[in-house]
């Protein structure tokens, strides 16, 4: 039987169209939440329904790459400033607050924070968001900074018996502050922000020292 699946149009008019379509998504999910309609997001992005199936196939699978873009974007730059952070120091307590300064100057964007609130409110129903938001989110940089990690323990440096929860617990530290503070309406000061990010990996750092008193 011959294959017959979706494919996606392509092409540099097709990529400009998937654009203007994910923005318009973007833009009318966070306003009206996932029931808004095709017709307003065809209407916004300046296309016709067909074209946003075509690229897409369902609502759903919109949504979901709406969601990817968005972290993808965010944490793009993080990212790559952690690979370069990691190529050019060994100093891990520099590498950890220039791999922060990313996390909250990424994650701690309205859009993005809105956007999570709308993945948490959707979680239950399209459990696949929660996913997405996991892998695209902290996930990469999660699974580079538990590779350095790894390292630091085989060679003595740190004391680590769980990588996933030290994840966590700097996650905590440093950016997990702002998405509170931010849904009770508050944004920390710049001032605010370095201190709780420095103070945050120098308390992360000393916990895990190899040489920490027992």
């Amino acid at each position: 039987m011959t294959d017959v699946r979706r494919r996606p149009p392509s092409g540099e008019r097709a990529d400009l169209k998937r654009q203007a379509i994910l923005a318009a998504a973007r833009e009318v999910f966070l306003a009206r939440g996932f029931e808004a309609g095709i017709d307003l997001i065809a209407e916004r992005a300046d296309v016709s329904k067909v074209t946003i199936y075509n690229h897409f196939g369902t609502k759903r699978d919109l949504f979901l790459a709406v969601v990817n873009d968005a972290l993808e974007e965010a944490l793009e730059r993080p990212t790559a400033a952690l690979r370069k952070s990691l190529a050019g120091s060994d100093d891990i307590r520099e590498i950890l607050v220039r791999t922060a300064r990313g996390w909250v100057a990424g994650m701690a964007q309205p859009q993005v924070l809105a956007l999570r609130n709308l993945v948490a409110s959707e979680a239950e129903r399209f459990p696949e968001l929660g996913q997405a938001w996991k892998a695209h989110g902290p996930g990469p940089t999660s699974a580079i900074l538990a590779a350095e990690f790894r390292k630091r323990v085989d060679a003595g440096e740190l004391d680590i018996p769980d990588i996933d929860l030290a994840l966590v617990q700097l996650y905590g530290l440093v950016l997990y502050p702002h998405f509170t503070h931010i849904a009770y309406g508050e944004r920390f000061t710049r001032k605010r922000t370095a201190d709780l990010i420095e103070s945050g990996v120098d308390m992360f750092l000393t916990y895990y020292s190899a040489t920490r008193p027992g």
